[in-house]
């Protein structure tokens, strides 16, 4: 395959000195090194020494955290329980795991608040971590969400999850702000430290094998006042996905695609005449006959939508684009870490933490499709294709379709990104008596998310006959789909040259998305002044500022060139894309032919095409944000002067936010320009101020029972990519967006109450309730507003067969009213150390929340003003989840078992055109693992993902819950050895 198209090679150079300080003669590490879990408020080291002990020490963790805090810790050196982050916090009550591409968990949501209102703080700074993923799942992330998967787990050593704030803690989540830890060389007993690790994973769709390895070493010198320690990991892993996709449900009558076309005789005719393309009162276009039956069409008209009555076949719903699709990744992480640790005495600490991580990823998406359905009539489209059989259920969902004239698409999609992520930070902590202390930190860290590919290849088969889609009652809304009158595997049926006389396209490529780059960089510096005055009370001020800037680019390529079409020989440039009958079913073929993007790159001389920037209009933004904050707090410890004894803290918070936007406005280029549009510079500044009271109480009502009580003021700032004040449109969908750069944060007056009672070492049952007030929001408002009323230029829709007065669907962020949300979580940890024999080694988690809400939305409005509205829950949001984990452990062995259940949830509001939401189906994850000590230096592992075979399946509209996505990524096993010396 072309250079253009192979994954990027991770540098290993910043691994080599860490190698090199494994290898050093003389280095041992003691058998009883263990790393360490330090609580979020002090630096108590606390060893862990097993899954047991892990959970244990998390406990205490929680137990003496004056807010609420759930912790998840590493069971061994460089020994995370999961092989993903975002997967070990499904055991969190209250977090659940949205999975991406791969079927591997990317974002979490907390207590019902999305990925946005999340804050992720590496080793206690803000952190940015933004890659790509296929459309369904977002593709690219612009915004504030912290994608889990850009990280190994092997070089952290603990998370905890801050479900409640406190004035130290700086702001900007409504749901939780997540502390990533990575170790220090203090963290571990003994002088030096040495783990390696190394295994094998094998996916039983991928049918591959993919390597998995880690380092962690450890010394301290100058008699243990000074310390180093690195560690590496580095994994490699392909993937197979395959499945079935709608890309989206569509009203015939209202999508914007028009009807079918009508049987001969039929008043009124669909398409009209139409001497250019063919159309004629027996054809629906050249060599293209009318063939639809006058039952089937009638059945489409008749069903109307109760909101446009008038309208035919707008209450008939059909799959846009229905289709097999087989994707494959070939991804790599590597992560490094590097730590320096002096500690010249008792009362002083000073630290410097460095880490850096890589992930790159090669995606090829292979999808069969009928590409009609998805077009309108000036790209020879729907009102082309003849329905000749056809059923709807009672809403209006399609159940079986057979058709004529349908052009079908063999389409590739090619996506390569990565992303790199680096950051150093020095930490000081002094204690000058047992009065006063100081702590500060300074620190900076960069993101780069980079895709300088994400090409689409695509050759046409026209005017199929005998193309069905059935239903066939599956209870997951999956098709069995046939290509009737073509064989796909022949590439002899398909075409690949500039469109022919009606205008019909015959194949071509695009860059979706264009190259994008987007840099994330995070500046910030705390410092802190602790005065204790007495056993019970202690005051710290402090002050914190921050400056991120947010810089994204965009290429296209420059106007006027266009890749070799004419005279590529096809079956020299195409692939064959197999196995999908077997592994996915439901009528899959086979085989199908596909073109192959390396092959097809040197055919078209593609590596000689160039590309422009703003200069011809391609997008451009930046955002700078300058927060500055300080905090009053007091932490106290009442013993005897209350009836019970009570401690806590109570602050107050106040930050100060100034926001520069800078966006690019496509407009019609000047008289004399190279192109036909540019970019015309928007820029918006603006400020606001944010005062944030809160407290967090604990009643110790008996020693082992607790009372929690929480109360603050929060708010989450805006998504970075929302702000740019920029405006953009797809010809070919006929969709686009305008951002808003005045968008307010979303505030929220949060409460919180739990009880737990400790009812023996390591053991825990508590409930708790929590309320968010949320008073604003922000929504995008969807509007159909034809393309020559957006005051942009023609020129945008050039090559893309739009007419300017056809309707676009256009999306505009707006603040809007928020609304409550409330719940309550269940949580049960404990070991069954009371029963006989082997059993005493047997223990459980267990976790249940539940959460309402309830949020206005607008559907539809009219310039700004709202024509109708609905309430619903917040998007992102599971009323119900639960996670449970079933483990044995003992000195030679360990063995768990974890089940994780999400129900449904809305993954966005409103969705097309006829359907009120796109959702998730509930999925249930089932995942093992286990370890059996060999020796006491070498330990075997073995883990298991996804046991179930579950599939991940997304629908659109809360009443006919139509499939729009729906995929299967198999079963993953692991197998590895732990060296310890």
């Amino acid at each position: 395959m072309d250079s253009h198209f192979k994954g990027l090679k991770p540098s290993l150079k910043l691994g080599a000195g860490l190698l090199a300080l494994a290898c050093a003669p003389g280095l041992a590490v003691a058998q009883d090194a263990a790393p360490a879990a330090a609580a979020p408020s002090d630096s108590t080291v606390v060893v862990v020494t097993g899954f047991r002990s892990s959970l244990r020490s998390a406990l205490n963790i929680k137990r003496r955290s004056a807010g609420t805090v759930d912790a998840i810790l590493a069971e061994d050196i460089a020994k995370f329980p999961d092989s993903n982050l975002a997967e070990s916090m499904q055991r969190i009550p209250g977090v659940t795991l949205a999975r991406g591409d791969g079927g591997e968990g990317r974002n979490i949501s907390v207590r019902g608040l999305g990925p946005t209102f999340t804050r992720v703080r590496i080793n206690g700074m803000e952190g940015a971590s933004q890659t790509g993923s296929s459309d369904i799942y977002g593709a690219g992330n612009n915004g504030r969400s912290f994608d889990f998967n850009v990280f190994p787990t092997d070089i952290f050593s603990s998370l905890a999850a801050r479900k409640t704030p406190s004035a130290d803690i700086e702001e900007g989540s409504l749901g939780a702000t997540v502390d990533l830890k990575a170790p220090r060389p203090f963290d571990y007993h003994g002088d030096q430290v040495l783990s390696v690790t190394a295994r094998a994973s094998y996916n039983d769709v991928a049918k591959s094998t993919d390597p998995r390895f880690s380092l962690l070493a450890a010394k301290k010198f100058d008699g243990g006042h000074f310390g180093v320690l690195g560690s590496l990991t580095y994994q490699h892993r392909n993937t197979r996905e395959v499945g079935y996709s709608a890309v989206d449900i569509l009203s015939v009558g209202m999508g914007g695609n028009g009807m079918f076309c009508s049987p001969v005789g039929y008043a009124p005719m669909q398409p009209a005449l139409n001497a250019a393309k063919g159309t004629t009162a027996d054809d629906c276009a050249f060599n293209n006959p009318r063939t639809s039956t006058t039952d089937a069409y009638d059945t489409v008209a008749a069903l109307r939508d109760p909101l446009q009555p008038a309208t035919p076949g707008s209450g008939a719903y059909m799959p846009r684009i229905p289709r097999f699709f087989n994707s494959t990744q070939d991804e790599s992480r590597l992560g490094a870490t590097l730590s320096f640790e002096w500690k010249p005495d008792e009362n002083t600490d000073i630290a410097l933490d460095t880490i850096y991580t890589r992930y790159n990823d090669m995606r090829h998406d292979n999808y069969i499709e009928p590409i009609s359905f998805a077009r309108s009539i000036s790209n020879n489209g729907q009102p082309m294709a003849s329905v000749k059989d056809v059923r709807f259920d009672q809403n209006g969902s399609l159940l079986y379709g057979l058709f004529d004239g349908v052009d079908v698409r063999s389409e590739g999609l090619v996506d390569r990104f990565s992303t790199t992520f680096g950051q150093v930070n020095l930490n000081l902590t002094h204690r000058f008596s047992d009065r006063w202390a100081i702590s500060a930190m300074i620190g900076s860290s960069d993101s780069k998310y980079t895709s300088p590919l994400r090409l689409q290849t695509y050759m046409d088969a026209i005017d199929t006959d005998d193309f069905s889609l059935d239903f066939g009652g599956d209870n997951r809304g999956v098709p069995t789909i046939k290509f009737g009158g073509i064989d796909v595997a022949n590439v002899a049926n398909f075409n690949y040259a500039p469109a022919n006389a009606a205008g019909d396209v015959l194949g071509g490529f695009s860059l979706q998305g264009r190259p994008l780059f987007n840099d994330t960089t995070n500046k910030t510096a705390t410092f802190e002044v602790k005065y204790t005055a007495n056993d019970t009370i202690a005051v710290k001020l402090g002050a914190e500022g921050r400056v991120e800037d947010f810089n994204s680019h965009a290429l296209s390529l420059t106007p006027g060139q266009a890749a070799t079409q004419s005279g590529v020989d096809l079956a020299g440039i195409t692939t064959t894309i197999t196995g999908m009958d077997d592994l996915w079913g439901h009528g899959a073929p086979s085989s199908w032919v596909a073109i192959d993007s390396g092959k097809w790159a040197r055919a078209v001389g593609f590596d000689k095409l160039t590309f422009c920037g703003v200069e011809c209009g391609a997008p451009k933004s930046e955002i700078k944000e300058t927060t500055s904050a300080a905090y009053l707090m007091s932490e106290f410890h009442f013993d005897h002067w209350l009836p019970v004894p009570v401690r806590g803290d109570l602050g107050v918070r106040y930050v100060r936010t100034d926001q520069l936007a800078v966006g690019y406005i496509p407009v019609k280029a000047p008289a004399g320009s190279t192109y036909p549009t540019v970019g015309q510079r928007n820029e918006v500044k603006r400020d606001y101020d944010d005062v944030l009271p809160s407290m967090n109480l604990v009643f110790d009502l008996k020693p082992e029972l607790l009372l929690r009580v929480s109360a603050a003021k929060v708010m989450a700032r805006p998504d970075l990519s929302a702000l740019t004040p920029s405006s953009g449109v797809n010809g070919v969908t006929r969709t686009g967006s305008i951002n808003n750069p005045y968008l307010d944060p979303i505030r929220a007056n949060t409460f919180d109450a739990s009880l737990e009672w400790y009812f023996k070492p390591g053991s825990l049952a508590s409930v708790g309730y929590f309320y968010k007030d949320i008073s604003s929001y922000i929504q995008k408002i969807n509007e159909q507003v034809p393309f020559n009323q957006l005051g942009l230029p023609d020129s945008l829709l050039e090559g893309t067969n739009t007419a300017p007065t056809e309707i676009f669907s256009v999306s505009r962020l707006k603040n809007t009213p928020g609304g409550p949300l409330k719940g309550v979580e269940l949580n049960l940890q404990t070991d069954f150390d009371f029963l006989p024999g082997a059993w005493k080694n047997v223990g459980v988690l267990a976790n249940y929340t539940h959460v309402t809400s309830q949020i206005e939305y607008i559907l539809t409005s009219n310039n700004g003003v709202p024509t109708s509205t609905t309430k619903n829950d917040l998007v992102g949001l599971s009323r119900d989840s639960a996670s449970g984990t079933l483990y044995y452990e003992d000195k030679k062995m360990s063995v768990r078992a974890t089940g994780t259940w999400r129900g449904s949830y809305i993954r966005g509001i409103p969705a097309s055109t006829g359907s009120d939401l796109q959702g998730n189906a509930p999925t249930f994850y089932l995942d093992a693992s286990a370890s059996y000590n060999l020796s006491p230096r070498l330990k075997l592992i073995l883990d298991a993902q996804n046991l179930t075979d579950e599939m991940n399946r997304l629908y659109i509209d809360s009443t006919r819950q139509d499939t729009l996505f729906i995929s299967r990524v198999g079963r993953t096993f692991s197998l590895g050895l732990t060296y310890k010396y």
